[in-house]
Formats: structure tokens, sequence, C-alpha cells
């Protein structure tokens, strides 16, 4: 399964697919329920900005930062 057209993101949602994440399909954006169910990030199906793995990548460092998931890897 696919989760981004980006390498970078798809290998990140994999991740954390891998540790219990629940990625859900929808039109332009999937989204990714953290463990315990209170964090959903969006994640982009076919980002067209260059920065977009990077804003991603800090989105779910904050989500796991502020203790509301567990921590990667």
């Amino acid at each position: 399964m696919k989760y981004s057209k980006d390498k970078n993101i798809d290998q990140l949602v994999r991740q954390l697919v891998r540790q219990d994440w629940c990625f859900i399909f929808g039109g332009k954006h999937g989204r990714l329920h953290s463990p315990d169910g209170r964090t959903v990030l969006f994640v982009p199906i076919s980002p067209s900005d260059y920065r977009a793995f990077l804003n991603f990548r800090k989105d779910v460092r904050h989500a796991i930062t502020d203790g509301k998931c567990p921590k990667i890897g």
C-alpha cells in the first residue's frame, strides 16, 4: 500500500503504521490517527510543495513531543 507519492512522507507513514497508528484514505489527504485516538494528522497524498515532507515531519514531532502519543523508533 502506498500512502503518499512523496517517498519520504510514505516512509514516515509506514513507520507510524507499524507502531499502531491508523491510516484512513480521504480525497486529497489521508488521515493518520494516533494509537490513543487523541491526535489526527493529515497526510498529503500528492504534495506539490517541496517543503511538504518537512512540514509533515514537524507535525509528527509536535504530536509526539506534546505527550499526546508514543515516541517513534
